[in-house]
């Protein structure tokens, strides 16, 4: 134990006043971060990309050949993808900050002589600031006052074990509280704080690209060696023709600039920040941006339950002692309710409602017609019940003062307090768990007595504690049980029920007794009639390895345990999200793919370790960016299907017109203005597609399914095919009638991938223009591919000719049919594929 002498000193703290000064003289406590880049350093990365600098390529191409009016036209669509690509990245780096600011810490500081929660970043030197177990250290202390306190510096020093620290020590900045408390001054804030210091070093170091950005660059890569080998090939036979060389090279060069998707990483960054900022207007704050694509590809939800599937607010129901059991009713916080039961009124009832007050490092204030709780929910709830005996039990601390205590940890699942009254007598109080309060007790049989009393609680839910007291020489003496239930959210049933409609499997793991887990999981819908229940020594002697598919329910975990059990369905194949609120959890929602952290009522260090912060607590939202992941993956294939399939037909109609009679089916002005208005607005308005709602009904996608994979490359194909089909027909109609016939394979390649894209929108859930993106877009698009071929300029331009009215009705035909196909087909299709069942045992097949 640590002895406490006077409790923990507190002196006055600053004045606002000063503290104002103070923040105006130093600035505000945050830490250094890299510089934003310049306009010019932005627009360089657009730049680098494989698909751009192959424009580039053919912009000097044509610019030596002196072809100007194409030179023209490769430099618009350079410019405009680079400026969508430099708005987007800034839009996305704006989102991040926002993001940020929201889920900065909050600290606990005096301020004119009373404690108030700040966030950290308005700390000044001289705050006297209070830490918690669970707290990250805001900035640079002076221990003032420590009890039993112990920081985890790994961050800033390595050290994998927490380190004990104690008066006139220093913490540092970003290291965090595993236990204890202490009240400290603020020594160094901001870039002079442990962590600033280190921060500065690092300000300059850039965001390493997400697993799918990954992917698409060797895409991109893999797409311009394709398309210069088709350049290549088209460069010989038009010289093989007879055509000029000159002439030859500047169709190649606009052909391989048709091919390639060259928005794509515009599509990316749409995709990514619009999901971002989607996802924080449903209060989930983004802290890693790669965490908006994984999160499509989740496959189990591994949660806590204090505070995450439940409310988090303890309540006491049931207490037991020696004389008999009593009930305890009323709203969690509410004064209304009463003890009741036929010992109700017995002395023991009342020693046990004593200790837990004594025993106990939250407080109660009275609150309109409730109470105001500060402190640990579980002993909150104590207080209160404590309340509801005899409101004189509150004041107990007054009579018996605390000389000394061990607080409470997940180790020793026990608090131990000792208290002095005034005749100097003293008292030793023991909470805990059961099995470890009942294990200290001497007499066997009163402990085998309340361990049956205890099973029994806990089968109906309840959480137990065993309470014990006595004089410090001796063994202490069982005084009661406490049973309190944290009842489930009312959210909790509908979020595992829409996780199992989307092939999420969804698990139960805690450090609860398994009756008490087991009692949540089953009222929640987790526990499954054919499913396990295991404990922390299974999963320690990982004997869970084996049947892990079987388990759905892990209980009286310790945090090692819980990574353990996360590595063991990742070691199965699966995408796991972990969700948590604790100190204990933190180790887990940092191994998880994806961590999510509550944010109102969870400790800071879970926070800091999770991807993903609700700010609300609302767990419903996993499910909202679990749609949100799958919806940004799904629009970046759909952006490709479309991309690739108008850049495949442009590719076919130059290769094979001339073998059907069309000698020059399109001219190389022609083919860019197609690129440019096809792959423009049109390609990344695709980026903001709504969610299609078939893709919650299926099993999450593998991160290892290529992007082109699950069947994309043979639709791809089709759909260049029809394109390309309905354009040479065209061609041929225009000869037969003596049409244009350039003109009017250029108006059907162009209108058919328009048609396209509209056939390939996701489904609709209202009519708003927020979800008309791509039509407005489409529509533009549209309009001006006619006004290529109507208006004087744009002719002259790009060498279109005006149509008779019978030739467009044929081009509008043959343009709408390729997009027609593509609809009834998928109509056709299965609406969705069945989700795997969650106790199967295997990974869903698209794996």
């Amino acid at each position: 134990m640590t002895a406490l002498g006077p409790r923990l000193v507190e002196g006055r703290g600053l004045t606002s006043a000063e503290a104002t000064r103070r923040l105006e003289r130093d600035g505000e406590n945050v830490v250094p971060r890299a510089a934003p880049r310049s306009l010019i350093a932005r627009v360089a990365r657009q730049l680098a990309d494989p698909m751009i600098v192959l424009l580039c390529a053919a912009l000097v191409v044509v610019l030596v050949l002196g072809d100007r009016v194409d030179a023209a036209i490769i430099g618009a669509v350079v410019v405009l993808n680079t400026v969508i690509g430099v708005v987007q990245e800034v839009r996305a780096e704006h989102a991040v900050a926002v993001l940020d600011e929201l889920a900065s810490p909050q600290a606990r500081v005096r301020r004119d002589g009373r404690f108030v929660e700040l966030p950290a970043a308005q700390l000044v030197v001289g705050d006297e600031v209070r830490l918690e177990a669970g707290d990250v250290v805001p900035a640079d202390l002076s221990l003032g006052e420590a009890v039993a306190l112990e920081v985890d510096e790994a961050a800033m020093t390595g050290e994998s074990v927490p380190v004990r620290r104690g008066t006139g020590e220093e913490v540092l900045s970003g290291t965090v509280v595993t236990r204890g408390r202490a009240v400290a001054a603020v020594v160094r804030t901001g870039a002079q704080s442990g962590l600033g210091r280190i921060a500065v070093l690092i300000a300059a170091t850039g965001l390493r690209p997400t697993p799918l950005q990954r992917r698409l660059s060797r895409l991109s890569r893999q797409l311009v060696w394709i398309t210069a080998g088709l350049a290549a090939v088209v460069l010989l036979l038009a010289v093989l023709r007879g055509e000029p060389l000159a002439d030859s090279l500047i169709l190649a060069v606009s052909l391989a600039v048709a091919a390639i998707p060259e928005s794509l990483p515009a599509v990316v960054s749409v995709a990514l920040a619009l999901g971002a900022l989607r996802m924080a207007r449903r209060s989930a704050i983004v802290r890693w941006l790669p965490a908006v694509e994984t999160l499509g590809s989740v496959s189990v939800l591994a949660s806590d339950k204090t505070g995450t599937l439940t409310e988090g607010r303890m309540t006491v129901r049931r207490t037991w002692t020696a004389e008999g059991a009593c009930d305890v009713d009323g709203p969690a916080y509410g004064r209304a309710g009463a003890v009741r039961g036929a010992s109700a009124d017995g002395s023991a009832v009342e020693r046990l409602l004593r200790d837990v007050v004594l025993c106990n490092d939250a407080r109660l204030t009275p609150a309109g017609d409730g109470w105001s709780g500060i402190g640990d929910p579980l002993e909150v709830a104590l207080l209160v019940a404590a309340a509801r005996l005899d409101e004189r039990l509150l004041h107990a601390p007054r009579e018996w003062r605390r000389v000394d205590e061990t607080p409470f940890d997940s180790e020793s699942r026990s608090m131990t307090t000792v208290h002095e009254d005034a005749t100097g007598g003293r008292l030793v109080v023991v909470k805990g768990a059961p099995e470890t309060v009942l294990d200290g007790l001497a007499d066997r049989a009163v402990a085998d007595r309340a361990r049956a009393e205890a099973h029994a609680m806990a089968r109906a839910g309840f959480r137990v504690l065993a309470v014990a007291d006595g004089a410090p020489d001796r063994a202490p003496e069982l005084v009661g049980l406490v049973g309190m239930i944290d009842p489930p959210r009312d959210d909790a049933a509908a979020v595992v029920s829409a996780c199992r409609a989307a092939g999420i499997r969804p698990l139960l793991v805690t450090g609860d007794h398994a009756e008490t887990a087991l009692a949540v999981a089953r009222e929640v819908g987790i526990a499954r009639p054919d499913g396990e229940v295991v404990d922390g020594d299974v999963v320690a002697r990982g004997e869970h390895v084996a049947r892990v598919e079987r388990i759905d329910v892990y209980a009286r975990t310790h945090p090692e345990q819980k990574v353990d059990i996360i590595d063991a369905w990742q070691a199965r194949g699966h995408v796991v999200a972990m969700t948590g609120d604790g100190v204990n959890d933190a180790p887990a929602l940092r191994r998880a793919d994806i961590g999510v952290a509550m944010g109102r009522h969870g400790t800071e260090v879970a926070r800091q370790a999770a991807d993903l912060v609700l700010a609300d607590d609302d767990l419903r939202t996993v499910v909202t960016a679990v749609a949100e992941g799958r919806r940004i993956y799904a629009n970046i294939r759909t952006f490709l299907r479309y991309g690739l399939s108008g850049g495949l037909a442009e590719v076919l109609v130059i290769l094979v017109a001339p073998f059907v009679g069309i000698a020059t089916p399109l001219l190389p002005g022609q083919i860019l203005w197609i690129n440019m208005l096809t792959h423009g607005i049109p390609g990344v308005a695709f980026g903001g597609e709504p969610l299609d709602p078939r893709l919650m009904q299926r099993p999450s996608p593998s991160p290892e399914r290529s992007v082109l994979g699950e069947g994309l490359v043979r639709r791809i194909l089709v759909g260049g095919l029809l394109i390309a089909g309905v354009s040479i027909a065209a061609g041929l109609l225009a000869t037969a009638h003596s049409w244009p016939t350039t003109t009017v394979v250029f108006l059907t390649l162009g209108l058919a991938q328009l048609a396209l894209a509209l056939a390939l929108r996701a489904p609709r859930s209202t009519r708003g223009l927020g979800e008309r993106g791509l039509e407005v877009s489409v529509a533009a698009a549209v309009g001006l591919q006619v006004l290529a071929a109507t208006w004087t300029p744009l002719q002259e331009l790009l060498g279109t000719r005006s149509v008779e009215p019978a030739a467009w009705a044929t081009v509008l035909a043959l343009a709408v049919l390729p997009g027609a196909v593509v609809k009834v087909s998928a109509g056709r299709r299965p609406a969705a594929q069945p989700a795997s069942s969650p106790g199967s045992g295997a990974r869903p097949s698209w794996k």
